[in-house]
């Protein structure tokens, strides 16, 4: 690549890895309202740096054009709350905490993980860029400051007395484009003995199991631990634990502190060296990439144009931005999809980046029974199918379309 600007190390040594084309934002839900105006659309191409091995999208959108409103909140997700109070569960379980610490979350959505660090007594705030979000956090009861995370915001914290003894951050690390500031931020909010826990996708998942849709304007980055481990450093803070986790089709929990000030467990070198060996740090590892994602789609589109020919009905289920890059890319839009099924009362009535189908409350598969659904929440699949199995006992099929094409 010849702009190439790795925005971690800055390294100019950049190589293409998979070009999407031209996509809407995916988040952008449209009102009816909206469907005759011209539809913002951006370059979404992801590239490797050669120098760090940090997979990253070449086109930035600033945040504040993605994040100011928003219209994902985390509650709708049953596997969500799940897993927030899972997690929280178990970093109170290390006995760490108690009424005098002090707990900050990044990107806390609506209050659906730290509510559980409120009803157990532990002094918490949420930062939460989105103002419809954070409203909904406050009326909760969830202490919440609207504005984006930045070194200067964690400086301003730090400087007022609240330095954190845990900071928090699910799914907000891959969307920051400047990630330096991130991690800087990071350094200057936590106490000298304190923890940041952050997950994020994992790149080596997305990569072994042709996992594209992860890939969208909000995800900037695809981490790996080869990447992380000298960003971190570079801020004085170090990674001492990792965990794998199965959510969102293969994830990872990264534990960091300041250098020094606890045990690094063996996680770290172990996934280092599992990296190492599968060959994380070499060009040839990403470039088959491309192909698999052409060949899964091409299995799909034959699925679905078959099913067509039978003169079969289709909807699809999960109107998220996942959804948008596969139905985008893919080429699926009103021609092979009636309709878009959605638990989020704040989706319902709009439609779909691009493609513009209409998304409608869950209930209208069973009212409309079409024969089968493509399941764009893949990752959700097990809650999804437990919630529909009325629609499934009717006959309703669901067309899961990653890591493969299978219909259940």
């Amino acid at each position: 690549m010849t702009s190439f600007l790795c925005r971690s190390c800055a390294s100019t040594h950049g190589r293409l890895v998979l070009d999407l084309g031209v996509q809407p934002l995916a988040n952008n839900l449209l009102g009816p309202e909206d469907l005759q105006k011209p539809e913002p659309k951006f370059p979404l191409r992801v590239a490797l740096c050669e120098t760090c091995w940090l997979l990253q999208i070449t086109d930035i959108i600033p945040p504040v054009d993605l994040f100011s409103e928003y219209l994902y909140f985390s509650s709708f997700s049953d596997t969500l709350l799940r897993h927030a109070r899972e997690s929280v569960e178990a970093r109170l379980a290390e006995g760490k905490l108690n009424a005098r610490s002090f707990v900050v979350e990044i990107a806390s959505n609506d209050g659906y993980l730290l509510k559980n660090f409120v009803a157990a007594g532990i002094p918490c705030l949420g930062i939460e860029p989105a103002a419809n979000i954070a409203k909904v956090a406050v009326e909760r009861g969830i202490p919440t400051l609207n504005q984006f995370f930045s070194a200067a915001t964690a400086r301003t914290l730090a400087s007022q007395g609240r330095s954190a003894d845990l900071i928090l951050g699910n799914n907000v690390f891959a969307h920051v484009p400047d990630t330096n500031d991130f991690v800087a931020g990071l350094a200057a909010l936590l106490k000298p003995d304190g923890r940041a826990v952050l997950e994020f996708p994992y790149a080596c998942d997305l990569i072994q199991h042709v996992e594209f849709d992860t890939i969208y304007h909000e995800h900037v980055f695809y981490f790996t631990v080869t990447a992380l481990e000298p960003l971190f450093r570079r801020h004085g803070l170090e990674l001492i634990h990792v965990e794998a986790l199965g959510i969102h089709g293969g994830s990872l929990r990264l534990f960091a502190a300041h250098a020094g000030a606890h045990p690094v467990h063996s996680s770290v070198q172990t996934f280092l060296q599992t990296e190492r060996d599968s060959g994380v740090a070499t060009t040839a590892y990403y470039d088959t990439f491309t192909a698999r994602v052409i060949q899964i789609r091409d299995e799909l589109l034959r699925l679905l144009r078959s099913l067509k020919h039978q003169g079969k009905s289709i909807a699809a289920y999960g109107a998220s931005a996942k959804g948008s890059t596969l139905l985008n890319f893919y080429g699926i839009g009103r021609e092979t999809l009636d309709f878009v099924a959605d638990r989020s009362t704040a989706k319902i009535g709009r439609f779909t980046p691009g493609t513009h189908l209409p998304i409608l409350p869950p209930e209208e598969l069973i009212q409309r029974r079409p024969d089968y659904a493509l399941l764009l929440t893949w990752n959700f699949a097990e809650e999804i199918l437990r919630q529909q199995q009325t629609y499934r006992d009717a006959g309703g099929r669901f067309i899961i379309p990653l890591p493969e094409v299978r219909v259940v």
